[in-house]
C-alpha cells in the first residue's frame, strides 16, 4: 500500500527563500527516485511555512530517499535555517 507523507517545514523568516531554493533543487532528483509517486512543494498562505506532499510506493522507498546524499545535504542546511524541527505526518488511504 502506498505511503503518503505531509511534511511541514518552518524556516526562520529570513531563511524562507533559502529553504524554498534548497527544496526546489532536489525536486527533479526526488521525483526520479525509485518508488516516488508524488513530491509536491507548497507554501502556506500567510504562514511562512512550507509543506511537501509526498507519496511513496512504501516506507522502504521513503527511507531510501532520506538516505540520499542530496536529501542529507538539505537537512544539514536546515540546521541553521529552521525555527522548529520538520514535522512529518504519515498517511495511508482509509478506503
Amino acid at each position: 500500500m502506498p505511503l503518503a507523507i505531509f511534511a511541514t517545514i518552518t524556516p526562520k523568516p529570513e531563511h524562507l527563500p533559502d529553504a524554498v531554493a534548497a527544496i526546489e533543487e532536489i525536486v527533479a532528483a526526488t521525483r526520479a527516485d525509485d518508488g516516488c509517486l508524488r513530491f509536491d512543494l507548497h507554501r502556506g498562505i500567510d504562514t511562512g511555512q512550507l509543506h511537501i506532499y509526498e507519496i511513496w510506493a512504501d516506507r522502504t522507498a521513503f527511507d531510501h530517499h532520506h538516505a540520499q546524499s542530496y536529501t542529507q545535504a538539505v537537512f544539514r542546511r536546515y540546521d541553521a535555517w529552521l525555527a522548529q524541527p520538520v514535522e512529518l505526518t504519515f498517511l495511508q488511504p482509509v478506503a
